[in-house]
C-alpha cells in the first residue's frame, strides 16, 4: 500500500490495550489457564510463538480423552475451545520484554513482536502467568535430529509402552542416568546405556545396572545410525555398530527467561522459578505454570492440570481482599 504521493505507508504501530490477565505460553499449561480464566469472565490474552520444544513429537501419549493424538492437534483444539469465549484472544509472536509498571495500582507491561504477518503487541495486564515451558539441548550427534520424535524420545512416561521389548538405548550424561535407566526397563529386557564418554553412571550404578541386565556402554559415540525404518544402531567413535531399534535420550535443559529478567523472580540453582502451590511466583501478580517450574519436562496432562489450578488462584487473586 503506498500513501497518495507514492511513498511506502509507515507500518501500524502496535497493538495495545489492557488484560485481566497476559499468558506467555500457549502449551497445556497456558492453555488450560486461559480457558478457565474465560470462564470465570477475566478478559484473557494467551501469546505463543507457536514453536513448541515437542513439534518433532508425532504422537502424545497419557492425556486422558486424547491418547495417541498429535501435540499439534491437541495445541489446536486447546486454541480452538479458548478462542470460543468472548473475552479471549490469542496472538501469535515473540514476547520481548515484561516489566512491572509501578502506579496508583500496580500492573506489567508486555511487549510481543508479531511473526508471520500479525502485529506487534504493546500491552498492559493485572496479572501475568508465565507458561513459555524450557529449551532442550540433545546429544550432539549428527543425525539425532533425523530419528528424534519418531525412533527416539526424551520421555519415558510419555513414550515407553511404545517402545516396549524393543533393542533400546539410553543416550546421555547427566547425573540421573542411571535411575532414567531403571524406568526404561520396565518396557524391555534388552537396554544398554550409553554414557558418551562421560562419568554419568558411577561404578556402583553399573554393577547395579549390570544385576538387572542393564549393559552401559562408556565409549563415545559418533553418530546414530538407521534407514527410512528408523534407528537401526549406535555408532561409536572406535567403528563398532551396536544394533539398536530406538530408544531414549537425556537433554540439558535450560529455561529462557530473559524477557522477564527485569522482575527480578526468585528461581533456583538451575533457573527454575519458584513457587508456591497453586503457581505464585515472587512477585505479586505473577505466576509460573509447567516446565518453567521443576526440573525436567512434565507430561502434558500433568501441565494442564497445573494451568487448571492456578487460573482458580489467579482468579482469587484478581478479586481482592474482602
Amino acid at each position: 500500500m503506498s500513501t497518495a504521493a507514492g511513498a511506502p505507508a509507515a507500518p501500524a504501530g502496535p497493538v495495545g490495550g489492557h488484560y485481566d490477565v497476559v499468558i506467555i505460553g500457549g502449551g497445556p499449561a497456558g492453555l488450560s489457564a486461559g480457558l478457565n480464566l474465560v470462564r470465570a469472565r477475566r478478559r484473557v490474552l494467551i501469546l505463543d510463538s507457536n514453536r513448541p520444544r515437542h513439534s518433532a513429537t508425532l504422537v502424545s501419549h497419557g492425556f486422558v480423552t486424547r491418547d495417541g493424538v498429535s501435540p499439534l492437534e491437541l495445541r489446536s483444539l486447546g486454541r480452538e475451545e479458548f478462542a470460543g469465549y468472548p473475552d479471549a484472544e490469542f496472538h501469535q509472536g515473540l514476547v520481548s520484554a515484561v516489566t512491572r509498571v509501578e502506579g496508583e495500582e500496580v500492573v506489567f507491561s508486555v511487549t510481543s513482536r508479531g511473526v508471520r504477518g500479525s502485529a506487534d503487541r504493546d500491552v498492559t495486564a493485572s496479572v501475568v502467568i508465565l507458561a513459555s515451558g524450557l529449551a532442550e539441548t540433545l546429544p550432539a550427534l549428527p543425525s539425532m535430529r533425523a530419528y528424534y520424535g519418531t525412533s527416539l524420545h526424551s520421555c519415558i512416561e510419555c513414550d515407553g509402552f511404545e517402545k516396549s521389548d524393543g533393542a533400546l538405548a539410553l543416550i546421555g550424561d547427566t547425573d540421573d542416568l542411571a535411575e532414567r535407566a531403571l524406568l526404561v526397563s520396565q518396557v524391555t529386557d534388552d537396554l544398554i546405556v550409553f554414557t558418551n564418554g562421560s562419568a554419568a553412571v558411577t561404578a556402583e550404578e553399573e554393577a547395579a545396572l549390570a544385576r538387572r541386565g542393564i549393559a552401559v556402554e562408556r565409549r563415545p559415540i559418533a553418530d546414530v545410525v538407521g534407514d527410512r525404518s528408523g534407528l537401526t544402531g549406535v555408532q561409536l567413535d572406535d567403528g563398532t555398530l551396536v544394533p539398536r531399534t530406538g530408544g531414549f535420550v537425556r537433554p540439558h535443559w535450560s529455561v529462557p527467561l530473559d524477557f522477564a529478567a527485569s522482575l527480578g523472580l526468585d528461581r533456583d540453582p538451575d533457573g527454575h522459578i519458584l513457587v508456591a502451590d497453586r503457581g505464585a511466583t515472587s512477585v505479586p501478580g505473577v505466576y509460573a505454570i509447567g516446565d518453567l517450574t521443576a526440573p525436567g519436562p512434565q507430561q502434558l496432562i500433568v501441565a494442564a492440570g497445573a494451568g487448571a489450578r492456578t487460573a482458580a488462584a489467579v482468579n482469587r487473586h484478581l478479586l481482592g481482599p474482602l
